[in-house]
């Protein structure tokens, strides 16, 4: 055991080394090749050139919102105009040429003038940088508690690659929340996730930055979760709260806290835990027993 592991691994008795042993068991109890079906991630499945995978998962990200069903089939009339290669497909992009593929895309806050400017600022993120991963890590302190800092930088960054510049739209700016402003950004640590872990379902094609640097990608699931297990004390959805939760299972895993992230989000998309069970499911039962 490694010295920041005895440092923060939970007790062995009482309720933190129950806690651990469930949250553990979820986590192994999960069908990964089964669930990724109805997760963003499955996009990513698609390609084997790192390069793709994280164009591929940028996008796909960004527009994880709202009901999976919907934004899939958005994501999905994104990315075929794209073929086999997204990268290779970014890297020659002309909006002169290539806007009539992306017509009449719409969904929710996102209209199609919003996709169009998100292809080109991608463009010229990659023309600038050579990769996302490389975009992102440039900001990147390695000494790090989390990349609260480096994401901070790398939102700041995607807008000055934009043609708008400050002339954005609400919809484009809704695909890049920063921490600056207190927000979750939920999103951008799912894309963070998927690029940096390297157990299943994540890929871990970017070795720059540490899986117990990522922050859990907080969204209604894991942030009812969060607070039926005890993890959180806070109310607010905000970056806080995000902190908090992964510092409560880095007491469980120093080095992967995140690997809890998708068995637990799962656990709400199935409804396996929902609200209308709060108090009375097994898990709520388990977590809360001492």
């Amino acid at each position: 055991m490694t010295s920041l592991q005895r440092q923060v691994a939970p007790r062995r008795s009482g309720r933190p080394a129950h806690l651990k042993s469930m949250l553990d068991d979820i986590a192994r109890q999960c069908n990964f090749s089964q669930r990724i079906a109805g997760d963003p991630i499955e996009f990513l499945y698609r390609y084997h050139n790192p390069r793709d995978i994280e164009v591929a998962g940028f996008i796909a990200a960004v527009l994880a919102y709202g009901k999976v069903d919907l934004f899939k089939a958005v994501v999905e009339r994104i990315l075929s105009p794209m073929g086999s290669s997204p990268s290779a497909f970014l890297a020659r992009f002309s909006k002169r040429r290539d806007a009539r593929l992306f017509e009449d895309i719409y969904y929710r806050f996102n209209t199609s003038a919003d996709i169009l400017l998100l292809l080109q600022t991608l463009h010229r993120l990659l023309a600038r940088h050579g990769s996302v991963e490389a975009a992102f890590c440039r900001n990147l302190n390695p000494d790090a508690k989390t990349v609260e800092d480096a994401l901070v930088a790398f939102v700041a960054d995607i807008h000055d690659a934009s043609p708008a510049k400050k002339q954005h739209s609400r919809g484009f700016a809704q695909f890049f929340p920063s921490p600056a402003s207190g927000s979750a950004c939920k999103r951008l640590n799912l894309f963070l996730r998927w690029m940096v872990r390297t157990d299943s379902p994540d890929f871990g094609i970017w070795k720059g930055i540490r899986p117990d640097q990522l922050v859990i990608p907080l969204d209604r699931h894991i942030s009812r979760i969060g607070r039926c297990f005890g993890l959180t004390s806070r109310k607010t959805d905000d970056w806080k709260t995000a902190v908090e939760i992964t510092d409560s299972l880095k007491r469980f895993d120093p080095i992967d806290p995140v690997k809890y992230d998708f068995a637990l989000c799962h656990l709400g998309i199935t409804q396996e835990c929902h609200v209308s069970k709060c108090g009375s499911c097994k898990y709520s039962k388990e977590a809360l027993r001492r």
